[in-house]
């Protein structure tokens, strides 16, 4: 029954992040995909199981896309912790596009493992369990790194904190 919530948060803060991002400006030239252009970083085999296990999280949890759906414009992994879960995103869209969606609150610019990056938050009432941070990249676009405190969990840590210290494992494996 844990894991089945713990699986609806998570699935619920993936949705309300790609949400955020839909209805963003597409066919410009950081978002439109030629046949020259690299395939995006796929979270789910770009990650070894090694770094997964240091930043908390199961990889036996491992979930693709959506609530198990495919994306278009993005790859999107997701695996779950004994306190939080961590998903990240890989996508052609811009910091930009980010910062010009509604929705998207409290950004700022930060270091995590040592890579600049750009911090926000969704508003709503994941706001206070969830943090974002945003690391262009030279594929285009970004990569996400995103954290989700489990609901159930009383006095939850800060996620943010919680993203800089996952940030140590994880970022230092995402492509430049």
């Amino acid at each position: 029954m844990a894991r089945r919530i713990a699986g609806v948060v998570v699935a619920a803060a993936i949705v309300s992040v790609v949400a955020a991002c839909d209805g963003m400006t597409e066919g410009s030239p950081s978002t439109s995909i030629s046949a020259a252009e690299a395939p995006l970083f796929n979270p789910c085999t770009g990650i070894p199981d090694d770094v997964l296990r240091s930043a908390g999280v199961d990889p036996a949890t491992e979930e693709s896309g959506v609530a198990g759906v495919h994306q278009h414009g993005w790859e999107i992994c997701g695996w779950i912790g004994k306190k939080y879960a961590i998903t990240v995103y890989s996508t052609r869209r811009t910091v930009a596009e980010f910062e010009q969606k509604p929705g998207n609150v409290d950004f700022r610019d930060v270091t995590v493992a040592g890579r600049q990056g750009r911090q926000f938050k969704v508003e709503g009432a994941s706001k206070n369990l969830d943090c974002s941070v945003l690391f262009p990249a030279s594929q285009g676009g970004v990569l996400q790194l995103q954290i989700g405190n489990r609901a159930s969990l009383d006095d939850p840590e800060d996620p943010c904190t919680v993203l800089y210290r996952v940030g140590e494992s994880i970022v230092p494996v995402l492509p430049a």
